[in-house]
């Protein structure tokens, strides 16, 4: 972060925002709906997001997006810039970020872009101004010290007793050192996702699904008990591609870790909304998506957990009108389709330094631009200056 104007600015905002007062809530009470977290000693701004995500869920859902304030299609080196405000005025409502990009592991430099330390600037500023911050985690492979996409059997050996387990450790400590620097304000934490796929390390058929389910609970256990980090909220997210909608409770509950450990039912969904890989016709599509959202909305009503379409996007934005025929169609289709918290979109790859087309959301001047605003002007869609206050005990109305 070069500007130190903007930098003083974030430090005043920042300073506001912890001298604001919050009032404890019993943990299970009923503002929270006896929606258990995972950590029962979680903060009161941990508790507080949970319970007001979950009232705003019944009629509203927030966009994010991965990455935002990091690049742009067609700008670096500007962290308080992003695509998404350049076109609607708003910074998302959901800050996605991962631990790739500050350097857990010394591989892919080419995505940093920030260091640890203008991450935890980032992190607080996106809090201060009443967003929501989410951490994934493409971890590289701990065996080759390469790539998430490799495929080198590497699980079991971060396991206890596993060659690689104390190293995976003092990773562990470093993200949990991070968290800790943000707390006693909450970040969703998103690790070992689309699990159910086979294209990363940790995915089925590279490891078993007991060793997996054996990893996310000492990962919980370890962050929570060992680190003392009460500030999480922990999501879990495979991948509907790999889902068969005929018999997605059993499949969505492969490597599930068991309710004591998760706090968010998310779903990884590119598959219905535009894959190029899925060959349906568009109409089908859009109804396999809207039915994905009934049930997942389903499952998490049965198990007392918070829902979130954890990543979605059409890559380059080839269809004109997909914010609102296809994703806001899709997620206000029915009643039970409409219960998700979040919905986020992935990046906006810089087309100069990674020479390709790879971005999610418009960027000024493209034609996608006037149905992207359009979308955000929904009343059930909410930006980050549509935001009531999400860390205090009560609730207020969104600002549509």
């Amino acid at each position: 972060m070069h500007n130190p104007i903007l930098k003083i600015k974030l430090y005043i905002l920042v300073i506001t925002m912890l001298s604001q007062p919050l009032k404890s809530v019993a943990h299970n009470s009923s503002s929270t709906n006896s929606y258990a977290l995972v950590d029962s000693n979680a903060t009161c701004q941990t508790q507080h997001l949970y319970s007001n995500l979950l009232s705003l869920s019944k009629d509203y859902t927030l966009f994010g997006h991965q990455n935002t304030n990091l690049y742009g299609v067609n700008w670096v080196d500007d962290a308080f810039n992003s695509d998404v405000f350049e076109v609607t005025g708003s910074f998302p409502a959901v800050y996605g970020y991962d631990f790739l990009s500050i350097g857990i592991a010394d591989y892919f430099k080419e995505e940093r872009s920030a260091t640890y330390d203008d991450f935890i600037e980032y992190t607080k500023w996106a809090i201060g101004k009443g967003s929501v911050v989410t951490f994934a985690w493409h971890q590289a492979n701990p065996v080759t010290q390469d790539s998430f996409y490799d495929k080198t059997p590497a699980l079991h050996t971060i396991l206890p007793g596993g060659d690689n387990h104390e190293e995976y450790k003092q990773q562990l400590d470093k993200i949990a050192a991070f968290f800790l620097k943000v707390s006693p304000y909450p970040i969703i934490f998103r690790p070992l996702h689309e699990h159910n796929g086979d294209w990363f390390w940790w995915g089925k058929g590279l490891c078993t699904e007991e060793d997996y389910i054996t990893l996310w609970r000492f990962m919980v256990e370890y962050l929570r008990d060992e680190k003392g980090v009460d500030n999480l909220l922990y999501c879990f997210s495979p991948d509907r591609s790999r889902i068969n909608l005929e018999s997605f409770s059993e499949q969505y509950f492969y490597g599930y870790p068991g309710d004591d450990y998760v706090d968010i039912f998310g779903l990884d969904n590119y598959w219905d909304v535009g894959h190029r890989a899925n060959n349906k016709a568009l109409e089908l599509k859009k109804e396999d998506f809207v039915r994905s959202l009934e049930l997942l909305n389903d499952l998490g009503n049965t198990h007392s957990k918070l829902t979130a379409l954890t990543e979605t996007g059409l890559e380059a934005q080839t269809d004109f009108n997909w914010w609102t025929q296809t994703l806001l169609a899709g997620i206000n289709a029915t009643r039970e389709s409409q219960g998700i918290a979040y919905v986020m979109v992935w990046r906006n790859a810089n087309r100069e330094r990674e020479k390709k087309e790879h971005f999610y959301a418009p960027y000024k001047g493209h034609p996608s631009e006037h149905d992207f605003i359009e979308f955000r002007n929904h009343e059930s869609i909410l930006f980050e200056s549509d935001l009531p206050s999400l860390y205090k005990d009560s609730l207020l109305e969104p600002t549509k």
